[in-house]
């Protein structure tokens, strides 16, 4: 027996050789040879495609205008600019010569394969939950699905003493927790794949749940002390991420996150990237997962869902409070009507509606002064592939944006606290202050109607000219207004306007005319 287990050890001996060389090899090697024999098959990349997708990793490691995963994307913190890696399969200035062991560090730990530490702005604090399943499918679509691209990663753009990385070392000793998602036995297989995608993948509390002093998330997940802060909102880059706790049914938020938009909303800023870069993309079973988890999430005090009953809503035959009688009224009428109509409903597939949405209901304000002054486009997806936009009105001074917005909240938001000016103001500088400001082109303002001695009869004129088939039924022959060709009351530039056409003082036309020209005429 000892001489045949002799003669089979000597002929398996170099096997022996091979397990025990492997065996004493640095962590690092060793967990790269756990990667499963078939990281480069068809199926685990695809797999690994679909995670890169729930992830998001295209949305903040792809430049403006740059190529797929090359990185170069600033992502702004309240200390600098961080800018993105490249992740590409390129061997020097991408991740190709990571070892499995390495990668599964930098995701669960933030600590890159040269021992530098990464700033939380990735969110390995999140990716820490993935599976090892996961993880393995995502490094192989990262090692084999993705094009090489040789671009050299940029500069730090953080100044000192936030630039030393030994004090992440220090943060991700007081706030990581790296341990991987476990399911709750007190919930079935839905919830917890809803879970799991949340807090992992879809890293939905890096921007929906509010950081402490040294930006930390102050929950990763719903469990725990301070559980109730998880998704319960937050500020990120002069946006409010809204509370997402029971916000809406589960059918309207898949909706949202499948198409861009549903009965409440149109998604804006950072969110219109993560729905035509990632979510349009996951299944609907997912997707139906995640809105499962988020509305099992019991709504705060505050929230947009508790804020649905205190909302003001109008009927499509209702005229709000004070649209005529109101600078912020004229105000809305003169620039926001058109498209979101008179009673606030929009247009369906085109612009969102303001009765409750989250941003008219929210108390804070920085989402609807952000819109206003930046513009707004919608999230391009199959559902919706065609872009809708709304221009940036920073050319309308702090005090006309803020007596708009007040009406805006107060009719549809169920809100009695006035925007002020100064607020405007202050949101102002930090978006367009070094921003070319484009019109020449004054436009008359049907507010100042209000400053006139004959006021009423202004404002008729104006809203004949508004609402032509609604006043003059039997002048009309169908369904136009004169302000369906004469845009914004023919007050805007390119847009038949009507200014400069009224004429004064012997039938010279004016080209300075404003209000009291028209009013003339």
């Amino acid at each position: 027996m000892n001489h045949q287990l002799k003669n089979w050890f000597n002929r398996n001996q170099r096997k022996f050789q091979i397990w025990i060389l492997a065996a004493l090899t640095i962590p690092g090697q060793w967990a790269a040879a756990a990667v499963p024999a078939a990281s480069t098959d068809a199926d685990l990349v695809a797999h690994g495609a679909y995670v890169a997708r729930v992830g998001d990793c295209v949305a903040c490691h792809t430049a403006p205008e740059g190529k797929p995963m090359a990185g170069g994307l600033a992502l702004n913190t309240p200390f600098g600019a961080v800018y993105s890696t490249n992740i590409t399969p390129d061997e020097t200035t991408g991740i190709g010569r990571y070892t499995f062991a390495e990668f599964d560090r930098v995701m669960r730990k933030g600590v890159a394969a040269d021992g530098h530490n990464l700033y939380p702005a990735m969110p390995y604090p999140s990716y820490a939950k993935i599976s090892d399943e996961d993880l393995h499918a995502l490094f192989a679509y990262l090692k084999h699905g993705v094009q090489p691209v040789q671009q050299a990663n940029k500069a730090l753009g953080i100044s000192w003493p936030f630039n030393m990385r030994w004090g992440l070392a220090v943060w991700n000793g007081l706030f990581l927790d790296d341990t991987p998602f476990t399911p709750s036995p007190a919930h079935d297989a839905t919830w917890n794949r809803g879970a799991y995608l949340t807090q992992s993948l879809g890293h939905c509390g890096a921007c929906h749940t509010p950081r402490g002093i040294w930006f930390q998330e102050k929950a990763m997940s719903d469990a725990g002390h301070y559980g109730g802060l998880y998704l319960s909102g937050a500020k990120v880059e002069s946006w409010h991420a809204p509370d997402l706790r029971n916000l809406w049914t589960v059918d309207d938020l898949v909706t949202l996150l499948k198409t861009g938009q549903n009965r409440y909303a149109s998604a804006a800023g950072g969110m219109t990237d993560v729905i035509h870069h990632s979510t349009q993309y996951m299944t609907d079973d997912d997707l139906k997962a995640m809105a499962v988890y988020m509305k099992s999430l019991p709504a705060g005090k505050r929230s947009p869902a508790a804020a649905h009953t205190q909302a003001v809503t109008t009927t499509a035959a209702a005229e709000p409070a004070g649209l005529f009688t109101s600078k912020g009224g004229l105000g809305y009428a003169q620039f926001c009507a058109s498209c979101h109509q008179t009673d606030g409903r929009g247009v369906s597939s085109a612009f969102p509606p303001l009765a409750e949405n989250p941003a008219v209901i929210a108390d804070n304000t920085e989402s609807l002064i952000h819109i206003a002054l930046t513009g707004w486009k919608s999230a391009q997806t199959a559902t919706y592939p065609r872009v809708y936009t709304m221009p940036s009105f920073d050319a309308l001074s702090d005090r006309e944006l803020a007596d708009i917005l007040t009406f805006v909240r107060k009719t549809w938001g169920g809100h009695n606290d006035a925007i002020t000016a100064s607020q405007v103001g202050k949101l102002r500088r930090e978006l367009v202050a070094n921003q070319p400001r484009t019109p020449p082109f004054e436009t008359p303002r049907f507010a100042a109607m209000l400053d006139q001695p004959n006021a009423e009869q202004l404002v008729h004129g104006m809203r004949l000219n508004m609402q032509t088939k609604a006043l003059l039924p039997f002048n009309v022959g169908d369904s136009l207004n004169c302000a369906s060709c004469h845009l914004n009351g023919g007050t805007v530039a390119f847009a038949s306007p009507y200014v400069g056409l009224s004429s004064q003082r012997g039938g010279r036309a004016n080209s300075d005319s404003r209000i009291s020209g028209l009013a003339g005429a």
